[in-house]
This record gives C-alpha cells, sequence and structure tokens, in this order.
C-alpha cells in the first residue's frame, strides 16, 4: 500500500513538472488545432481534391477558433496552388507567422510570401502596359462626345428661337412671296452646320456612348476552378479593382455560376 501511495505521489509530482515547465499540449497547439472538425473535414475536403469547400472549412474553423495557425497554413497553401490567389495567400501566411514564428514551417512560409509577391508583381507590371493607350483613346472619345454634346444643345436652341408659332403660321395657300421672306430670314441667321452633318454626329456620340456603356458594364459567370485572381488576370485589372466592383463577394468564397461585374482597365 505504501509503494503505491509513493508511486502515485511520484506521478502526480512529475504531471505538475509538465505542466509548469509547459511539455503538455496547449489549447493552440498545433495538435489541438488539427484536432478540429472543421480543419480535418477541410483536409478530408483537399484529399478528395475539392479545394473550395476545404477553404469553406478551413475558414469555418478560424470562426471556431481565430488563433488557428494550422488553418492559416492551410488556406494559404490552397491560395498559393490550387484555388491561386496571391493576395489571400500572403494573408495566410502572414497570420501563421504571427501565430507560429518558431515553427518548422515558419521558414517555408516566409519564402512563399516571396515567391506570391512575385507574381502580384508580375501581374500588375502585365496590367501596366495597357491603361495608358485606352485612357488617351477614352479621354478622346470623351472630348468629342462632349463636343458634340454642345452642337447638339445649339442646333436645338436655333431651332427652337426659328419655330413658327400658330399666330404666325403660314396660309393653307401661300403665295409666292412668302418662300422669299422665308430665304431672306435664313440668309440674315448665322448660317449652321448642315442637318445630315448633325444627325451623323449625333449618331457616333450615341455609339460611342454605348460601346463605353458596353465595356463598364461587362460581367464574368465563374466557372468550376476558377479563382478572384485569375478571374482579374484574364480581364487585366487588379483584384484590388474586381473587389471594389464587387463589394458583395467574399473573394475566397466565390462560387461557380456566380455572377461578377468586370471594371473598364
Amino acid at each position: 500500500m505504501t509503494c503505491f501511495r509513493l508511486a502515485r505521489g511520484c506521478a502526480i509530482s512529475l504531471a505538475l513538472c509538465l505542466l509548469a515547465g509547459g511539455c503538455l499540449p496547449s489549447a493552440d497547439s498545433p495538435v489541438n488545432e488539427q484536432k478540429e472538425p472543421h480543419f480535418l473535414n477541410g483536409k478530408s475536403k483537399v484529399t478528395s481534391m475539392d479545394y473550395q469547400g476545404a477553404m469553406d472549412s478551413f475558414e469555418k474553423a478560424l470562426e471556431v477558433n481565430p488563433r488557428n495557425a494550422s488553418a492559416h497554413f492551410e488556406l494559404a497553401w490552397l491560395s498559393e496552388y490550387k484555388v491561386p490567389d496571391p493576395a489571400v495567400a500572403i494573408y495566410h501566411y502572414q497570420c501563421f507567422l504571427k501565430l507560429q514564428p518558431n515553427s518548422d514551417n515558419a521558414d517555408k512560409a516566409r519564402e512563399h510570401i516571396g515567391i506570391c509577391k512575385q507574381q502580384l508583381a508580375a501581374s500588375v507590371s502585365a496590367i501596366g502596359l495597357l491603361p495608358s493607350t485606352a485612357q488617351r483613346d477614352l479621354e478622346k472619345v470623351l472630348l468629342e462626345n462632349k463636343d458634340l454634346k454642345a452642337r447638339l444643345v445649339q442646333w436645338e436652341a436655333y431651332y427652337t428661337s426659328h419655330r413658327q408659332t400658330p399666330s404666325n403660321a403660314p396660309a393653307a395657300n401661300p403665295t409666292p412671296a412668302q418662300p422669299r421672306e422665308v430665304a431672306a430670314v435664313v440668309r440674315q441667321t448665322p448660317e449652321p452646320v448642315p442637318l445630315q452633318t448633325t444627325r451623323a454626329a449625333s449618331e457616333k456620340a450615341a455609339t460611342t456612348s454605348r460601346s463605353m456603356a458596353t465595356v463598364a458594364t461587362k460581367t464574368h459567370t465563374v466557372k468550376t476552378g476558377e479563382s478572384f485572381y485569375a478571374i482579374a488576370k484574364r480581364y487585366s485589372i487588379s483584384t484590388g479593382a474586381l473587389q471594389s466592383a464587387n463589394p458583395q463577394v467574399r473573394p475566397t468564397r466565390i462560387q461557380p455560376g456566380q455572377t461578377l461585374t468586370i471594371p473598364a482597365p
């Protein structure tokens, strides 16, 4: 009996020493993080290649425990390789490093942050080649449209001021003198631009406005396997511009069949 009490006392003392020294797993240890049900579900979906579903599960794991460094690392890896979005990958790698700066994967996370930054810089450089010429064309169209609108207003004012009232309306059988009187009035007024030219200018303005509206209201339907980053790269815009045009959409949770508004480059 004495031996049993002695052994039990030793076991209790050893457990207290381990607890005091931090040798037992804490609530935020990687072991406990990876036992969380949503995290386990995410790993299962990665195995079955349901990468978007896996990201949803890992995000739910973060909702349960915002300090789940393992979930941040898995989301970073998926955003870098499976649902490509370098900006999202950088965010989750940085969160992982804040929570586990001395873990075995810390150096790997820092290395991949550099790789993702290079990918972002390359995409920005590719996009930056387009707006210079596009901006000049847009400014030219806007100036032409403004000039055409001004001329249209001038013509409307001219015809309104020379419109005949009922009291001055011509008789049913005009006399030969009336055409000459009208001709005299026309000669006294500033010579306007031919009506045919004005109509052509108005049609050009309308066509230009329709073209600009078409560019500004372009949409894209998300396909299976597409990511926010891939869609932005396809239309030569930044992920920030795409996010601004779709504030109600979460970049990491877009679904196939969802419609996104594509802003002008």
